[in-house]
């Protein structure tokens, strides 16, 4: 039997760049963010560097051998990442292309005083700590639902009297809407929180006032430091309460006032200057009354990034990857949109074969995909008909 003594891995003398993946699919994190990071490696190719794909996923493109110039079939964990950090010696790694779990790692990267490539370590966590994030926002002026933290069943329920109920408790830092829940008395919550902490010890649980009715959007985004540019606007068909994943989306928005979108639009420059973003953004909306809040920010590729480039035929992800390279700015790129009427985003769900599972839909996220539908105009019998059922399927 051959024994290996040395290492497979021959490091090159180009500068380099890592790209990490999302790791397998699951709900909450699919075959969107391959999307992402394949475009993200052509662009980090075309900038002249080497580009290095670490991800454990033989269902994507990005783990073809001949799509990034060099591949390590390894889980998106720390102690992998680690050792191919110390062999590749890389200028930097892109946390922003390969969903939740790669933004995960950003805490460790930093720490190792390893650069991330495009928005700092501090801005994504303010982005990403529910308090901090709420700090920034008060301090904009931006108007945010009322929230409280908890580390325990008492402390919750006395955090929910004072938001007002209806509220949505939910674990800090999940994927997917994972063990979110909507409440409506103090009964609820001891329940919600109890099952939640069996399942996630000692973790830090946020008590959103539930804007009950409500209509959501979102907006996705790139600034380089100076420039800012909407990709996309997008409505959801079905009301607050559902999870962005699993709502029926309409590109561009169908249904908002033109001062409601220009105030999303106004409210998502001063969040990506304030947390000076240098690549993608996504921001959701909620919008009551009139009135527009702030729920939250992602500073990465959203699950909606590749559906916008689609329907509007701009290479987004490209230009996104150079822009966090620091290699061009946005005024480089011709930013025409080509979309000839609506552009409908669909989940896909896959309860066929599941057939035990709670099909009614919730804050906690139940799609496996997502498909994209062109209609001409909103006389289309297809997007009439969603409209006509956009409450049905809502969990109480």
């Amino acid at each position: 039997m051959r024994t290996l003594t040395g290492n497979e891995s021959v490091r090159s003398n180009k500068k380099k760049i890592i790209v990490l993946g999302s790791g397998p699919n699951r709900i909450g994190q699919g075959i969107e963010f391959d999307y992402c990071c394949v475009h993200g490696l052509l662009a980090i190719k075309e900038c002249g560097y080497e580009a290095i794909m670490v991800n454990c996923n033989p269902e994507t493109v990005s783990t073809d051998f001949d799509m990034a110039d060099k591949l390590y079939f390894e889980p998106v964990y720390w102690e992998h990442l680690w050792e191919i950090i110390e062999l590749e010696q890389p200028e930097g790694v892109i946390v922003q292309l390969g969903g939740q779990t790669a933004l995960k790692l950003a805490k460790r990267l930093q720490a190792k005083g390893i650069k991330i490539i495009g928005t700092s370590f501090d801005s994504m966590d303010i982005a990403e700590d529910r308090g901090r994030f709420s700090d920034l926002l008060k301090d904009l002026n931006i108007p945010y639902p009322e929230y409280g933290t908890a580390y325990t069943a008492d402390e919750a329920i006395e955090v929910a009297n004072r938001v007002g109920y209806p509220v949505l408790v939910r674990p800090s830092y999940v994927l997917g809407g994972q063990r979110m829940r909507i409440v409506i008395n103090d009964d609820e919550v001891e329940k919600a929180v109890v099952s939640l902490l069996k399942h996630i010890p000692n973790n830090k649980i946020l008590i959103d006032h539930f804007l009950d009715r409500c209509q959501e959007a979102e907006v996705d985004a790139i600034f380089d430091g100076e420039n800012f540019h909407v990709m996309g606007v997008m409505e959801h068909i079905e009301p607050a309460g559902i999870h962005s994943g699993d709502s029926n989306a309409v590109l561009p928005a169908f249904n908002l006032t033109p001062l409601v979108v220009e105030t999303m639009e106004y409210y998502s420059e001063k969040i990506a200057r304030a947390l000076d973003i240098r690549g993608l953004i996504n921001i959701q909306f909620a919008i009551k009354d009139g009135k527009v809040y702030v729920i939250e920010a992602n500073p990465r590729a959203s699950r909606t990034t590749p559906f916008i480039a689609k329907a509007y035929g701009i290479p987004y992800l490209n230009i996104a990857t150079k822009v966090m390279l620091g290699a061009a700015k946005l005024t480089e790129f011709n930013l025409e949109k080509k979309l000839d009427g609506y552009a409908i985003k669909e989940p896909v769900f896959s309860f066929n074969k599941f057939p035990g599972v709670n099909k009614e839909l919730g804050p906690e996220m139940k799609s496996t995909g997502e498909a994209i539908r062109f209609i001409k105009d909103l006389r289309d019998p297809y997007f009439r008909q969603l409209y006509k059922e956009r409450s049905m399927h809502l969990s109480k």
